[in-house]
């Protein structure tokens, strides 16, 4: 049996605040300390779309029929908008607003990590569960 997926938004908030305030001291070592601003808004941007993500996807498993489409064109169209942003924010504050691209990607890396980790940890503790089971019948 897989475990279920963690979604911790409080942890990644906290998260996403340590990156902020190590990116804008970071890039102030260099006089650029609107990157690390920019940055931290492009984190914020991907835990926005990460909780929008979650509420969509309770909204349409809870309908009677839920519908792969629908989850689709949300995300597609969600995806859509919050690139445009980011692209906006990019060009419009050049240089230092491509921070906001590298917080997004950034953003996409720590989520999958968050919500991988525990589910690596609980398979493993799992199969250890079972290599012990299996060794005690012989």
């Amino acid at each position: 049996m897989l475990p279920s997926v963690v979604f911790q938004p409080i942890r990644l908030s906290l998260i996403c605040v340590a990156l902020t305030a190590a990116a804008i001291a970071a890039a102030a070592q260099f006089g650029r300390p609107l990157f690390g601003v920019f940055f931290g808004l492009g984190l914020a941007l991907g835990l926005g779309n990460a909780l929008l993500i979650r509420r969509s996807a309770l909204k349409i498993t809870a309908s009677d029929h839920p519908l792969k489409k629908k989850m689709a064109l949300n995300s597609a169209s969600r995806l859509l908008v919050i690139s445009v942003i980011g692209l906006a924010i990019a060009y419009q504050f050049r240089p230092e607003g491509l921070g906001a691209l590298f917080g997004l990607a950034l953003f996409e890396v720590v989520l999958v990590l968050t919500t991988m980790l525990p589910v690596v940890k609980k398979l493993r503790a799992q199969a250890s569960e079972s290599g012990a089971e299996g060794t005690e019948n012989d």
